[in-house]
């Protein structure tokens, strides 16, 4: 048995189905020739199962350390397989700036509500009813490459954030210290969640999905004050504290 043929015994990828009817393309490893291959072997199972099917990207779950993705070089091998590439999932800011750069839209990294897509079809499952948690603190500092998540809540930080540390929330995110790192709040969609914090110098911001990073941030008059962050529209607000 060659390399090869060893490497693509370990799946690159997984596909999930959404309650939206968009396929997740969901990488578990950054092999763009591996994930060719076993997108081909897919097709060949059902060879009419990708044709002009949407896609999302999922870049979200990729392991640290997998390096940056070839974004354009990824929507051609699923375009070639039939796969039409509408927006990506993704929390790295590398991966961000790579999908505003060729203007493709921006999610949040995912929720609780996909299942692995079979290529036959199953009668669809009940998803599970949503639960309200307690907000999440956290007193100490967050430092660089951590990630803290509050699920079903809020989170509140009496610390600082160094630079490389993510904080994600289903609800409001509260830094009351020094904020320098990436902030997501809202991760599930909820687009009344707001981000608060004592002093701004994050290196991105997002709400439901609408993200601002550290170049349009560090441009704001308010860069460095205490702010508060909403969504109007599609646009982030920030605002004095």
């Amino acid at each position: 048995m060659t390399q090869t043929e060893l490497q693509d015994h370990e799946p690159v990828f997984q596909l999930k189905g959404s309650m939206l009817a968009i396929t997740v393309l969901e990488l578990a490893r950054n092999n763009l020739e591996s994930l060719d291959r076993q997108l081909a072997a897919k097709v060949a199972q059902a060879p009419n199962f990708f044709s002009n099917t949407p896609l999302v990207l999922a870049l979200d779950k990729l392991p640290a350390g997998e390096g940056n993705v070839d974004l354009p070089g990824l929507m051609r091998i699923c375009r070639h397989h039939g796969l039409r590439t509408l927006a990506i999932r993704a929390s790295r800011i590398e991966d961000i700036a790579a999908a505003i750069a060729i203007d493709l839209p921006v999610l949040p990294p995912s929720g609780a509500r996909e299942r692995p897509l079979e290529l036959e079809e199953k009668k669809p499952e009940k998803p599970p009813e949503p639960t309200i948690q307690p907000t999440r603190v956290i007193t100490t500092p967050v430092r660089g490459g951590q990630q803290v998540y509050a699920q079903g809540g809020d989170l509140l930080v009496i610390s600082s954030v160094s630079s490389g540390a993510e904080l994600l929330a289903d609800g409001n995110i509260h830094v009351y210290g020094p904020m320098r790192g990436r902030a997501l709040a809202g991760i599930k969609g909820d687009r009344k969640a707001r981000i608060f914090c004592q002093q701004l110098g994050a290196e991105l911001l997002s709400i439901a999905g609408q993200y601002k990073v550290s170049e349009d941030l560090r441009r704001d008059p308010l860069w460095g004050s205490p702010v508060q962050v909403s969504l109007s529209g599609d646009v982030l607000n920030i605002t004095r504290l």
